[in-house]
């Protein structure tokens, strides 16, 4: 009898620590997550992020400051958030326009290298702040995925302000090609011609898996699913829904694919992966010795020739 209240004894005392260890475990789970969330999703300036000064982009975001502009407004798709784009409108009157999409923890002048770029090739340019990021309302990084739907709303303006006749091309770098892959896979309207994408990542969950790895020396699970639970609070919207090449499978218009071949940030293997997937006219280019988002500052004269030579075959 004794023998056996030790056992039960030994049982419950064994019980006790399980439960306290599990308990434990899952405090420490939480709080990892919430500490992941506000690093990787709440907008601020962030440690990981290059604050390199830029001469030329300097110099083209003053450009941009003196240029022609006009301030849009629209509404976030499912959400009451208010967001903002610039629209600048070709020196001479067009109806082709490219709307612009900007990358992580940036804003629509961050875009000035390209909007000056495109400015020059003679269209119309579109350039959003996203959720959370610029003069755009929003506590949260979208990552791509929500945006895809404020995007097609912005295409949608400018339909409704230059026509039915609009020639629409897309366009985006790091976050902002991950937007513009995942429109791809939504029913877009007629008026958009072309897509470029920059950078771009295979998906949400890889990508954050990755730097999760690289930051920190950690493996995707079980952090990566918690930090999503939390998302999904948070935010509302499930990352693990951001994958770009379903969305490529989709799409039904030519697109260009441009990589870093050191980039680290995205790691260049992503765009094959990419590139893979997307069954339309689709052309590549991986930047020899271009790090992450630098393709254009590495080579700026090859890559305005490739993108006007795509657009002049696939955007009119």
């Amino acid at each position: 009898m004794q023998e056996k209240r030790k056992k039960w004894s030994l049982r419950k005392k064994l019980t006790v620590i399980i439960s306290i260890l599990v308990v434990l475990f899952l405090v420490v789970l939480t709080g990892a997550s919430l500490y992941m969330y506000n690093y990787g999703f709440v907008p601020g300036k962030k440690d990981f992020l290059s604050n390199k000064k830029d001469p030329v982009l300097d110099q083209n975001k003053r450009w941009l400051a003196a240029t022609k502009k006009f301030t849009w407004h629209e509404t976030a798709a499912n959400s009451n958030l208010k967001l903002v784009a610039d629209y600048v409108p070709a020196a001479k009157a067009t109806k082709k326009t490219i709307v612009v999409a900007h990358g992580y923890m940036g804003k629509k002048e961050d875009m000035a290298n390209y909007i000056r770029m495109f400015h020059t090739m003679g269209y119309n340019v579109l350039a959003p702040d996203d959720r959370g990021h610029g003069a755009s309302q929003g506590n949260y990084a979208g990552y791509g995925w929500p945006d895809r739907l404020d995007y097609i709303k912005w295409v949608k303006q400018v339909i409704a302000k230059d026509g039915q006749q609009s020639k629409i091309s897309l366009f985006g770098v790091s976050m902002g090609g991950a937007t513009v892959m995942f429109m791809s896979g939504e029913k877009l309207p007629s008026q958009v011609k072309a897509i470029i994408e920059d950078c771009g990542y295979s998906s949400i969950h890889d990508e954050l898996a990755y730097e999760l790895k690289e930051l920190f020396g950690l493996p995707p699970f079980p952090l990566i699913n918690t930090v999503n639970i939390v998302a999904q609070i948070r935010a509302g919207y499930n990352f693990d829904d951001g994958d770009a090449p379903t969305a490529l499978k989709k799409n039904t218009r030519p697109i260009f694919f441009i990589h870093g071949a050191k980039d680290t940030f995205v790691p260049t293997k992503m765009v094959y992966t990419n590139y893979k997937a997307a069954k339309q006219p689709k052309q590549l280019w991986v930047v020899p010795g271009a790090a992450h988002a630098q393709s254009w500052a590495k080579q700026p004269k090859e890559y305005q020739r490739k993108v006007t030579s795509f657009l002049n075959e696939y955007g009119q």
